[in-house]
């Protein structure tokens, strides 16, 4: 699909649905009645925000986390507190509960075996794998015929220095597990630069990306139900400041027959996935006469990018992931305004409650302490006329 080209004519229809594929999944399973226990792995902001909206579909949650503080446990009297990989208490987290999901995706690929032997695991290990590893991501995508920056996989500084030479300078060079929000990478722009991001970087091996001259980056947060079902939310422009997401916009300011195509490519992947649940897809928008697409990554979850629904749709994100797991029908993700989301880092936090005006939603994350580069909260701000 490289080199997909697009003539912008009338704008689609927000709704972005699907004709259902099953999914392999489903075997005889009927929806979760209420008063059903979603158990998440992951007791961040994420997980608060699922667990919240479970409650408002009659669904308990239960966190299971290895920090006591952890912000989710503050709206849920049901929690575990272990290591991801202590499988006694899995097994005892998987004993009370319906349904295992995550909210992020660098969950112990031996503790989701162990859970999904006990209890269906939405979205399932098989997309945790792929996700939590770039080299793994970049292949399953690539053999979707699905564009992805040229890449190579680095094992040695012999290996780095071939790859400089078939890739070309500037180049980002990855950690392949355990990145986010900038961490585990180097841009390398001369090839001196090379053994020492090689050093800094671990653990081995590294993926060696070729520099990509986006114009922008758009997300789509798509979800699949248990019946095959998919929808996909409007397509978001992200802004990041230092790593970190700062705004998403939407509309995005791209060509309709772009954000088109960001949805299907989205329900591709969801699909060849077999997934269960919303899934987020950043995509780089490279300029041109006919612009192109090409996927930076995917995320098994939820996704910052995605906040925006909370305030403009009738289902949000979280809604859909819970309806996802829990067997249920999705609903309907129709955007009735635009819309602008700002994280709140470190400090920013303080201008709630007091600089707020009538069109802003906040959300605050019930963290101690605000740190430099640290989610607190975010904004939704309605843009009207």
């Amino acid at each position: 699909m490289s080199g997909w080209s697009f003539i912008a004519r009338d704008r689609p229809h927000p709704c972005r649905s699907f004709p259902p594929t099953p999914s392999s999944a489903l075997t005889d399973f009927k929806p979760l009645p209420p008063g059903s226990t979603i158990g998440i792995l992951g007791g961040g902001q994420l997980g608060r925000m699922l667990a919240l909206a479970a409650a408002k579909l009659g669904l308990k949650s239960h966190i299971y986390c290895p920090d006591p503080q952890s912000p989710a446990f503050d709206v849920t009297p049901l929690k575990t507190v272990a290591a991801y990989d202590d499988h006694e208490a899995l097994r005892a987290f998987a004993a009370q509960v319906d349904v295992v999901t995550y909210e992020f995706e660098n969950v112990p690929a031996a503790s989701a075996e162990v859970l999904a032997g006990l209890k269906p695991l939405r979205p399932g290990a098989n997309a945790l794998a792929i996700s939590q590893d770039r080299l793994a991501e970049k292949s399953f995508l690539a053999s979707k015929n699905i564009p992805v920056a040229p890449y190579r996989a680095v094992h040695s500084i012999d290996e780095l220095r071939a790859a400089i030479a078939e890739l070309g300078l500037p180049a980002v060079l990855k950690t392949t597990r355990l990145g986010y929000d900038g961490k585990g990478q180097r841009v390398l722009r001369e090839p001196g630069d090379a053994e020492t991001a090689f050093a800094e970087l671990a653990p081995h091996p590294l993926v060696l990306e070729a520099f990509v001259p986006f114009e922008k980056e758009i997300s789509v947060v798509v979800a699949r139900g248990l019946d095959g079902t998919v929808r996909a939310f409007d397509a978001a422009e992200n802004v990041h400041r230092h790593h970190i997401l700062h705004t998403s916009t939407v509309p995005a300011d791209v060509p309709a027959g772009v954000e088109k195509h960001a949805a299907m490519l989205a329900k591709v992947i969801v699909v060849a996935l077999d997934y269960v649940g919303v899934l987020g897809v950043e995509f780089f928008v490279i300029p041109g006469d006919r612009p192109t697409l090409m996927v930076n990554e995917i995320a098994p979850r939820v996704h910052n990018s995605g906040h925006w629904t909370e305030a403009v749709c009738l289902t949000d994100q979280f809604e859909q992931h819970i309806r996802a797991v829990a067997g249920w029908p999705l609903g309907d993700p129709r955007r009735m305004a635009d819309v602008v989301m700002q994280n709140l880092i470190g400090d920013e936090v303080e201008i709630v409650p007091g600089g707020l005006d009538g069109d802003t939603q906040p959300h605050l994350y019930g963290k101690a302490e605000a740190r430099p580069g640290r989610k607190m909260g975010h904004i939704n701000r309605i843009v009207r006329g």
